[in-house]
C-alpha cells in the first residue's frame, strides 16, 4: 500500500481520507469488518454469552508495569482526574461473567502507549470474551471462534480475498482444521533452542521475539498454540500453572503475523490474586476493587482477547498492520478525520 510515508516512521498521508475512497483495498476492509462484527455477535449470542458495553476508561490497566509487562498503559487528565484508556477491559468481563451464566464478550477499541510497527498499533479493537471455566475450555471457545470466523469470511466475500491476498487456501486451513496443534512453552524453546533473536530471555522470565513466532508457525504448523508460558511474562492476573508458580495457565494462539489470540485462566479468588500480585511486584491499591470481587464471589474463568486487525493482517496476507484501519490513529499526533 502507498497510503502511508515514512518521516522519521510510518505516517498517514494527509490526505490518506480520499485517497482511499476508490480503493478496492479499504472497501474490502470494511466488509471484513462487517464479518467480524456480525460473526462475533452470532456466534457468542447462539452459546448464550451476553454482550456487555464497557466504558473506555479505566483505574485498574490490565497489563500493570510489573515484572514481564511488555504494555505501557495510556494515562489521560480527565476533569482533574488522572485515569487511564482502556488497554482491554478484561476485568470488567470478568465482571461481567457474574453477572451472566455463559459469560460475557465486547469488540471495542484498546489503547496502548508504546509505539505502532509493522505488526502493532497503538489503538486498535479488541474481540475479548470471559466465560466460567478454565484453559482448556477457552482454548475450545477460541478454536470454535476462529473457524466460525474463517468460516464466515469465506462465505460472505471469498472473491474480495482473493483479490487482495491472492488465495483463500489459509482460511480453508483454518475451517477445516480438527484441532489446532499444541505445544508448551518450554517446548517451544526446547525446539527453537539457544538462540536470542528467537527467545529472549529476561532473566526470571523468557519470552517468545516474533522471529521465534514465525520459525515455530513455518517448522511445526501454520496454526499454533503455545501454552503455559513463564508466569512472570505474562500478567499477574493469570492462574498459576504448577505448584512452583512457575507457569501460567494461559496460550497464544499464533498464525499469520504471529500472535492473534491470547488466552488464560485467572486466579479463583482473592487471596491467590493478592498473592500474584505480590509475585510480581505489582502495588495492590490499584486492584483493590477486583480483589475484593474476587473475596465477595470466587469463580473459575477464563477469557482471552483476539486482536482484530492481526486477524485482518491474516486475511488479507498483508504486511503492516498501519494500512488496516480506515482511520488511523498514532499516539502523539492529530490526524484528521
Amino acid at each position: 500500500m502507498g497510503n502511508g510515508f515514512f518521516h522519521g516512521g510510518w505516517r498517514p498521508a494527509p490526505d490518506r481520507y480520499l485517497e482511499i475512497l476508490d480503493d478496492p483495498f479499504f472497501a474490502t476492509v470494511v466488509t471484513l469488518q462487517d464479518v467480524m462484527t456480525t460473526s462475533t455477535a452470532a456466534f457468542w449470542s447462539e452459546r448464550d454469552v451476553r454482550s456487555v458495553h464497557l466504558p473506555i476508561t479505566t483505574g485498574s490497566v490490565s497489563s500493570p508495569m510489573g515484572l514481564g509487562s511488555d504494555s505501557l498503559p495510556v494515562r489521560v487528565d480527565l476533569f482533574g482526574e488522572p485515569t487511564y484508556l482502556a488497554d482491554s477491559m478484561q476485568f470488567m468481563l470478568e465482571y461481567g461473567c457474574r453477572l451472566s451464566a455463559a459469560g460475557a464478550w465486547y469488540l471495542m477499541p484498546s489503547f496502548r502507549g508504546e509505539d505502532s510497527d509493522e505488526t502493532h498499533l497503538n489503538q486498535f479493537f479488541h474481540s475479548e470474551v470471559e466465560i466460567p471455566g478454565g484453559l482448556d475450555e477457552i482454548i475450545a471457545a477460541a478454536e470454535g471462534y476462529a473457524k466460525r470466523l474463517a468460516e464466515d469470511v469465506l462465505a460472505r466475500c471469498a472473491d474480495d480475498v482473493v483479490a487482495t491476498a491472492g488465495t483463500t487456501t489459509h482460511l480453508e486451513h483454518m475451517a477445516g482444521l480438527a484441532e489446532f496443534p499444541r505445544i508448551t512453552f518450554d517446548e517451544a524453546v526446547e525446539h527453537l533452542g539457544d538462540n536470542p533473536t528467537l527467545v529472549a530471555d529476561h532473566g526470571a522470565w523468557r519470552t517468545l521475539t516474533r522471529q521465534g513466532e514465525q520459525r515455530l508457525l513455518e517448522e511445526i504448523a501454520p496454526v499454533l498454540w503455545v501454552t503455559h508460558y513463564d508466569h512472570l511474562s505474562v500478567p499477574f492476573y493469570q492462574a498459576y500453572g504448577d505448584p512452583g508458580r512457575r507457569t501460567a495457565l494461559n496460550g497464544d494462539l499464533l498464525f499469520g503475523p504471529g500472535e492473534i489470540v491470547g488466552c488464560g485462566e485467572r486466579h479463583v479468588d482473592g487471596d491467590e490474586a493478592r498473592a500474584a500480585l505480590a509475585h510480581h511486584e505489582v502495588p495492590e491499591q490499584d486492584y483493590d476493587w477486583y480483589v475484593r470481587m474476587k473475596d465477595v464471589k470466587p469463580m473459575r474463568t477464563a477469557g482471552f482477547g483476539l486482536g482484530v486487525e492481526r486477524w485482518l493482517m491474516w486475511v488479507l496476507g498483508h504486511k503492516d498492520i498501519r494500512d488496516l484501519q480506515i482511520a488511523p490513529r498514532l499516539n502523539g499526533f492529530t490526524i484528521a478525520p
